[in-house]
């Protein structure tokens, strides 16, 4: 399902005001077989803690198969956009890294997770350029820790 909402944009004034806030908590993606199976595919990672039920609950303490931590950090740029907002003449934004990034539990097929951004710095590092900072913590439903925890940096472009 699309999660991508169309946003009426805000002055990159209004957006810089937004730092050191909590921007927004994404809806609940679902961590289903399907989709772990289907990154599997897409990434040749195939490792039986993701994709071999029968084996994972007898060779693991997880109890089921897992996603790919990838999988989950992958889920960011869906939740950021339902998120964030977009920012008044920008012409692209591009990922730029990940700093600190740490994934602190497992998340068991059929579970849920969802995205909490906090605008940690948005600052121009050029006069078309902006540099945004976003904390992200991802949490699974029903669980006291969070699948992971990121600075994730992205580069807004301006005309």
């Amino acid at each position: 399902m699309n999660k991508v909402w169309k946003k009426l944009p805000i002055s990159l004034q209004a957006y810089q005001a937004m730092v050191g806030k909590e921007v927004g908590v994404s809806s609940w993606y679902l961590i289903g077989q399907d989709r772990i199976n289907a990154f599997a595919d897409v990434t040749d990672d195939h490792q039986f803690i993701h994709v071999d039920l029968e084996r994972a609950k007898q060779e693991t303490a997880f109890g089921t198969t897992i996603a790919h931590g990838f999988l989950t950090m992958s889920l960011m740029c869906a939740m950021s956009l339902e998120v964030m907002p977009a920012i008044e003449g920008t012409t692209m934004g591009i990922n730029y890294g990940v700093d600190k990034m740490r994934f602190i539990s497992p998340v068991r097929s059929g579970k849920r997770v969802r995205g909490r951004l906090v605008l940690a710095e948005a600052k121009m590092r050029k006069p078309a350029e902006l540099l945004s900072r976003t904390n992200v913590i991802v949490e699974i439903e029903g669980e006291d820790k969070p699948a992971l925890v990121a600075d994730w940096l992205e580069l807004f472009y301006f005309a």
